[in-house]
C-alpha cells in the first residue's frame, strides 16, 4: 500500500510541475464551460430591431412597451418610412424590423382585425424563426389580455408551454455536452498520454520490474487523472448552478455516482489508447481527432439524433457520451431517478467493462 501511495505522488508532482497540463486540466473544463455557456447558445437577447409605427395609437405604443420590456430585444432605431427599411437591414445592426398599419387601433376595436408585420434577416434561418417567435408570443399575450377584457367574437387560442426549460435558456443544453466533452477527452487523453510516456521513455519495464505489482502501476497511473475529474466535475456543477443558473432538480448523488462510472469509463478507453500507441503524439492525435469528432457529431450534443441517417444513429450507440448526456439531463434538468436510466447506466457499464478487458490483454501482449 506504501509503495502505490508513493507512485501517486510521483504521478502528481509530474502533472503539479507542468504548468501547461494543469491549464488544460482545470482551466479548460472552466473556459469551454463559460463559453459554451454564455456565447454559444440559442438564446435571444439584446437584438436590435427597427419599429414602423404608422399608426401611433395606444395599441401599438403598448405591444411596443412590451418588447422593449423584454429582455430580447432593444429597439435600435424608429422608422418614419416603409423606404428605410431595407437601408436599416443593410447596415446589419438590426435583425427585426416590426411594422403597423395605419390606424391600428381603430382597426382592432371596430372590425376585431389589426395587421403588423415582422420582417426578420433570414441569413440566419434559426435566428430569424426565433425572434419571429418570441415576437409573437409578446403580441398573442397582449391579444389574450384584451380578449379578457372586451367581448369579441371566438378565437382558437394556442397555448405554448416549455417543459424544464421555460426560459429557453441555452445552459440547459451546453451543460450536460461540455461535461460529456470534457470528462471524456480529458480523462482518456490524459491518461493514455501519461502511459505512453512512460513507454517512450523506456521507463515502462523499470516500473514494470519493481517491487509492485504491473496492474497496481497503471493504477497509481489513473488514480491522479480520476482525482482531477471529480475536481473538475464539482468545478463545472457549481459554475453551473451559480454562474450558469441551471438547477440541479434530481438526486446529486445519483448524479454523482453516474459521473464516476462516465470517468471509469473515459479512463479504460484511455488505457485502451496506450496499448495501441507508442508515442505521445500519437495518442494525442487518437485522442483528440478520434474521441473529440464523435462527442461532438454523435452523441446528440450538437445534432439531433433523429435527424442523422440509420447508419449514424447506429454508430452513435457506440459513443459513450451519448449515454452520459442522456444521463446528466434526465437527472439535473428533468430529475428522474435510476428506475429511468438503469439502461444508459448498464451500457456505460458494459462499455466500461470491455475496454478494461480489452485493454489488459493487449497491454499482456504488448509486454
Amino acid at each position: 500500500m506504501k509503495q502505490l501511495i508513493t507512485f501517486i505522488k510521483k504521478e502528481f508532482h509530474h502533472i503539479l510541475r507542468d504548468k501547461r497540463s494543469m491549464l488544460v486540466l482545470i482551466g479548460l473544463p472552466v473556459i469551454q464551460l463559460l463559453i459554451f455557456g454564455f456565447a454559444i447558445t440559442n438564446e435571444v437577447r439584446n437584438t436590435n430591431i427597427a419599429i414602423l409605427d404608422n399608426a401611433k395609437d395606444e395599441a401599438t405604443q403598448n405591444i411596443i412597451t412590451r418588447i422593449e420590456s423584454s429582455q430580447y430585444f432593444d429597439i435600435d432605431r424608429t422608422l418614419k418610412t416603409n423606404q428605410q427599411i431595407e437601408k436599416a437591414f443593410k447596415t446589419g445592426r438590426i435583425k427585426v424590423a416590426i411594422v403597423f398599419q395605419q390606424n391600428f387601433q381603430n382597426e382592432l376595436v371596430h372590425t376585431n382585425k389589426a395587421q403588423l408585420q415582422i420582417i426578420a434577416d433570414a441569413t440566419d434561418p434559426n435566428q430569424a424563426t426565433t425572434l419571429t417567435n418570441y415576437i409573437s408570443t409578446i403580441v398573442m399575450d397582449y391579444q389574450s389580455e384584451l380578449n379578457q377584457q372586451n367581448n369579441l367574437p371566438y378565437t382558437i387560442k394556442t397555448e405554448m408551454r416549455m417543459l424544464y426549460n421555460p426560459q429557453l435558456k441555452g445552459a440547459y443544453t451546453s451543460v450536460p455536452g461540455v461535461m460529456g466533452m470534457i470528462l471524456l477527452l480529458i480523462s482518456a487523453m490524459m491518461t493514455s498520454i501519461a502511459i505512453v510516456k512512460e513507454k517512450e521513455l523506456g521507463t515502462m519495464e523499470i516500473l514494470l520490474v519493481s517491487p509492485m505489482k504491473p496492474w497496481l502501476v497503471i493504477i497509481s497511473k489513473v488514480i491522479p487523472y480520476f482525482i482531477i475529474s471529480l475536481i473538475n466535475v464539482a468545478t463545472i456543477l457549481i459554475l453551473s448552478v451559480f454562474v450558469l443558473g441551471l438547477p440541479i432538480q434530481g438526486s446529486l448523488l445519483l448524479l454523482i455516482g453516474s459521473t464516476i462510472l462516465y470517468i471509469f469509463c473515459a479512463l479504460s478507453l484511455g488505457l485502451l489508447i496506450s496499448t495501441v500507441t507508442d508515442t505521445q503524439q500519437a495518442a494525442m492525435l487518437i485522442s483528440l481527432l478520434g474521441l473529440m469528432f464523435p462527442v461532438v457529431m454523435l452523441s446528440g450534443y450538437a445534432f439531433p439524433i433523429a435527424n442523422m441517417p440509420l447508419v449514424l444513429q447506429v454508430l452513435s450507440n457506440f459513443v459513450p457520451a451519448k449515454w452520459y448526456i442522456i444521463i446528466v439531463k434526465g437527472v439535473m434538468i428533468k430529475g428522474i431517478d435510476i428506475t429511468q436510466i438503469w439502461k444508459e447506466l448498464l451500457i456505460l457499464l458494459m462499455m466500461t467493462a470491455i475496454f478494461l478487458t480489452i485493454s489488459v490483454k493487449r497491454f499482456k501482449i504488448r509486454l
